[in-house]
């Protein structure tokens, strides 16, 4: 196994990783919508959803792959009334139609909107 980190993404917050290398497979802990910059989010579901794609995109660039090779998403809305807009930002980015798991939750850390989870080839 081989722990992923990137200075691109928002650091862990709690006792666990960005993502991890094992048997030929990419596994990412959920990214939220904050600038790793700043560690500050956008106020809309739209601005979050954005930056969450920036932080998947910064770990599979660190890990050497790309958002073609995605085979599994997991994703956790705050409202799924967001559903449609959430579906438009993310089918620019995951145009492979990778499997995926959609569900709303009560609460995300920092009470924010959205956050996804990925495992991808490498």
């Amino acid at each position: 196994m081989k722990v992923i980190h990137t200075d691109r993404a928002p650091a862990a917050l709690g006792p666990y990783s960005q993502a991890y290398i094992s048997n030929g497979f990419l596994f990412t802990s959920g990214q939220i919508g904050a600038d790793p910059a700043t560690g500050k989010a956008g106020a809309t579901l739209a601005e979050q959803a954005e930056q969450v794609m920036k932080n998947l995109s910064a770990l599979l660039e660190a890990a050497g792959t790309d958002f073609t090779r995605v085979v599994k998403t997991t994703c956790f809305l705050a409202d799924m009334g967001d559903f449609a807009e959430f579906n438009e930002i993310y089918a620019r980015y995951f145009t492979g139609k990778p499997a995926r798991s959609c569900v709303a939750v009560k609460t995300l850390p920092k009470e924010l909107l959205v956050e996804v989870e990925l495992i991808a080839e490498v």
